[in-house]
């Protein structure tokens, strides 16, 4: 048997920064410290943070003292009520999610209209969207940009840019570029901003090259993880097998031992440790 690990499979930078910073303000402060959603998108990783002392929470009425800013950001009103509760905010949202909020109040205040492609119910997508103002369409699939186009038109704007979620799909964005522009022609100003962070391109151009490469691959992340989610998507499209797991727990071992070349690839939220545990349970 076989086995390639991906080499960009696991933790991404942000995601390690979020955790490693949440841990240490567990370790220096006594009193309550509130996570506003879940830290990242890996339930192993958070229950072993809580186990901590972290408390997470829905809502930022339900924090007190203080409180931090989970890895995917929060939206533009929480900073404003945390300042008027009085809680002290820890921002470990990951720095390019940041860096696009900053981006997209610029072009706003420059009366760009704002075209954001995201996943509309992820947490990143939320929070990034409440910064790009009034004049602002967010596009989750080809389906939407009809109505994207017809709202820009009617704004009366000629200027727009083009932004997404980090862990957008690269093949998506690229092709819904395309259309958009295809559509609008010469007659605007057009700006695309290639938001999409490299760690999740590269996972993504790794996970389709391995797929093709191997009987079955095995795709490991939370099933609420959007960059984990893509990946399996893309391994499904160029593998005649693929599965999305969680931890080794979820292993059908009977299944997988009967192919001889198998990939593993991780999402951005893995840590390293859950990786070595399913290769391992796959060798015994």
């Amino acid at each position: 048997m076989n086995i390639i690990i991906g080499k960009n499979s696991g933790f991404c930078a942000g995601v390690k920064n979020s955790v490693t910073k949440a841990e240490e303000e567990l370790l220096k402060t006594k009193a309550s410290v509130y996570c506003l959603g879940e830290l990242i998108h890996n339930k192993q990783v958070v229950k072993n943070l809580e186990e901590k002392g972290l408390k997470t929470v829905s809502s930022i009425n339900d924090a007190s003292n203080k409180a931090i800013i989970r890895a995917h950001g929060v939206s533009k009103d929480i900073y404003d009520i945390a300042k008027q509760r009085n809680i002290e905010l820890v921002d470990l949202t990951c720095p390019k999610v940041l860096r696009i909020h900053k981006q997209v109040q610029a072009f706003a205040k420059d009366n760009y209209f704002i075209f954001l492609f995201g996943v509309k119910n992820h947490p990143e997508t939320i929070g990034t969207f409440s910064f790009c103002g009034d004049n602002s369409f967010l596009i989750e699939t080809i389906s939407d940009i009809d109505n994207a186009i017809n709202a820009f038109r009617e704004s009366g704007l000629k200027d727009l840019l083009i932004i997404s979620q980090t862990t957008f799909s690269l093949n998506l964005f690229e092709e819904m570029c395309s259309i958009i522009l295809t559509s609008l022609g010469n007659y605007y100003n057009i700006y695309i901003e290639k938001s999409i962070c490299n760690a999740t391109a590269t996972r993504q151009v790794e996970t389709k090259e391995l797929s093709k490469s191997v009987d079955l691959m095995i795709i490991i992340g939370g099933k609420n993880s959007s960059n984990t989610k893509k990946l399996y998507d893309i391994a499904a499209q160029n593998c005649g097998h693929a599965i999305h797991i969680e931890t080794k727990d979820d292993l059908d071992l009977d299944f997988v031992k009967s192919f001889e070349n198998i990939g593993i690839m991780a999402g951005a939220s893995t840590p390293e440790y859950i990786v070595n545990d399913v290769r391992d349970a796959i060798i015994q």
